[in-house]
């Protein structure tokens, strides 16, 4: 049974329904989500898989007599610059490829898109025609392009893609002239909004505008790797650092010293992110950092968080405990935050008292007492443990540990009925035992205060849609750590490929993880002052998973690659 042409529908929907290619049912429900959407008809064929890229095209080819194209070996810079208009690439998802004489060439998944060969035509005042390509090729081509395109082209970015940007209070009286300079600066303004937008779209960590000498580049930190999102002319970065500095709220004239701001971009009427804001001298211009500190983003679930049973239950019983203290260490990045919160999620009712003390605070938790850091004015870390000693506390979180007066007020409210969180920046667990040691606490409130240590990383997740298998000898396997239960049956491993979908064969980040619970054995270690190498054999002999096996078994899982075991463990 064919489905009824309707003449409203696309040339492409038409000659589906015609050719029976797709059951009625199938292609209403396409054109459903076309509209849900706001994508092609081609994309979304393919993403929800009611027809594979080569089939479409073949279809395509057949419908239309036209030659399919293979695109694999096209490349941003051999698309002519100046058809680069974004927002008609965007808008109609086709790509410029090829200018013959006065006719331009758009690839296209769908040739029947007339729309697109009509408005790219009038632009430019040029004959256009379709080049058939697969739709998943096209979509790597439409990224590539999207990446030059936001350093050329300024001018076409549609304020209606724009969301409002809040600065906050007034600006400062010294900055008020150059805000009306720099405001009637509309392209800039335009680029600079899109940028943290496709930042928060991509669900970047931070934004990294950078001069040099021959060149400005702007990365993202995606999954906790840079990527390069765009190189603009460098003539535009003392406009970029003046923008955002006025954005931040920084002095637009002090070019000689680092200075913090903050902005915060409104996503709706009701949903913002904060972002932290850093300018930092070099010997080309300005660095501007931004870190994004999206508290919605945040999964405060612990099931989520790539625990294994046996760890959770131990954190678990850890938060259960009227006092002690909780210790969450690794690299800055490595979600120790989220950890955190997500124990203080659990804890968070109407008969506890927490308060915490957080530079800067990253998550807003209703029913929490948060308080913001302000070395500047002597609010540190140490004055607002004194000061909530006096404010009947059950539960403390103190952002860092950084020295001895904050680690002895910490450890004075651990021992005297108070639980209390808090992170180091050590490697493992049991290097945060003797971190506390070299700070100069004394063995015997080390022994007595610490309940739990985690360290802990983040690891990027293999994307589902292009994994593919690996196939490693065993030989190798039993080097990189596994053992031979592990190796029996032979475990299926995963390697990243990379598609539309994800970033490089990444998608996303789980957590690593290594619990240490104190025991007599490593209390008994640490009184006759052990060192980091001895605590860690005797707690892996007590029966903790090492962040190296922690990850192994993520790999076993299919959930993370062999590479990145290697990266983020050593």
């Amino acid at each position: 049974m064919t489905m009824p042409i309707n003449s409203t529908q696309s040339g492409l929907a038409r000659s589906l329904a015609a050719s029976g290619q797709l059951s009625a049912d199938q292609l209403e429900q396409a054109l459903a989500l076309t509209r849900q959407d706001g994508k092609s008809l081609s994309t979304v064929l393919v993403e929800h898989r009611f027809l594979s890229s080569i089939e479409l095209a073949q279809f395509c080819e057949r419908e239309y007599g036209l030659p399919l194209t293979d695109l694999d070996e096209i490349a941003p810079d051999q698309v002519p610059a100046q058809y680069m208009s974004m927002d008609l690439i965007e808008r109609h998802h086709v790509a410029p490829v090829m200018l013959q004489g006065r006719v331009l060439y758009l690839a296209m998944s769908d040739p029947t898109d007339v729309a697109a060969l009509e408005d790219f035509g009038f632009r430019f005042n040029l004959v256009t025609d379709a080049v058939l390509v697969e739709e998943d090729k096209l979509q790597p081509l439409l990224a590539r392009l999207q990446q030059a395109g936001d350093a050329l082209d300024l001018d076409h970015i549609e304020d209606n893609d724009i969301a409002d940007l809040e600065l906050g209070e007034d600006p400062d009286e010294r900055n008020k002239d150059a805000l009306g300079n720099i405001e009637d600066d509309a392209p800039i303004v335009r680029y600079i909004n899109k940028i943290m937008l496709d930042a928060v779209r991509r669900e970047a960590s931070d934004l990294h505008f950078e001069p040099y000498e021959r060149f400005y580049r702007i990365r993202f930190r995606i999954d906790g790797i840079l990527h390069e999102i765009a190189s603009p002319p460098i003539s535009l970065g003392t406009r970029f650092a003046a923008r955002l500095k006025v954005m931040a709220r920084l002095d637009i004239a002090e070019r000689r010293l680092p200075q913090d701001g903050r902005i915060k971009l409104k996503l709706t009427r009701t949903t913002s992110v904060d972002m932290r804001v850093n300018s930092l001298p070099t010997q080309w211009g300005e660095k501007i950092v931004i870190r994004i500190l999206d508290s919605s983003a945040a999964k405060l679930d612990i099931d989520k968080l790539g625990y294994d049973e046996q760890q959770k239950q131990l954190y678990l019983s850890a938060l259960k405990k009227p006092q002690g203290m909780i210790l969450v260490t690794g690299p800055t990045g490595s979600g120790k935050t989220v950890s955190l919160y997500t124990g203080l999620s659990i804890l968070n009712t109407v008969s506890a008292n927490i308060s915490t003390a957080e530079d800067p605070v990253e998550i807003t938790l209703p029913g929490i007492n948060q308080v913001q850091i302000n070395p500047k004015s002597g609010l540190s870390f140490a004055h607002a443990l004194r000061a909530f000693l006096r404010q009947d506390p059950d539960i403390i979180m103190v952002g860092e540990i950084r020295d001895l007066e904050t680690a002895e007020i910490a450890v004075k409210a651990a021992q005297t009925g108070h639980l209390v969180l808090s992170t180091l920046h050590t490697n493992s667990a049991a290097e945060t035992l003797t971190r506390l040691s070299n700070m100069g606490l004394p063995a015997y409130n080390i022994a007595s205060s610490v309940t739990l240590i985690m360290a802990q990383r983040l690891a990027r997740k293999l994307c589902p849609e292009c994994k593919e298998e690996e196939h490693i000898p065993e030989e190798q396997l039993r080097k990189l750590g596994f053992s031979a239960s592990q190796l029996s049956p032979p475990p299926t491993l995963y390697k990243a490929v990379g598609c539309q979908y994800c970033t490089e064969g990444y998608k996303g980040r789980i957590g690593i993880y290594e619990v240490l619970p104190m025991n007599d054995t490593l209390a008994n270690l640490i009184m006759d002052g052990a060192n980091s190498l001895t605590l860690a054999r005797a707690a892996e002999e007590s029966g903790m998973i090492s962040l190296r096996q922690s990850a192994l078994e993520k790999a076993l899982l299919g959930t993370i690659s062999l590479a990145e075991v290697g990266r983020i463990t050593l």
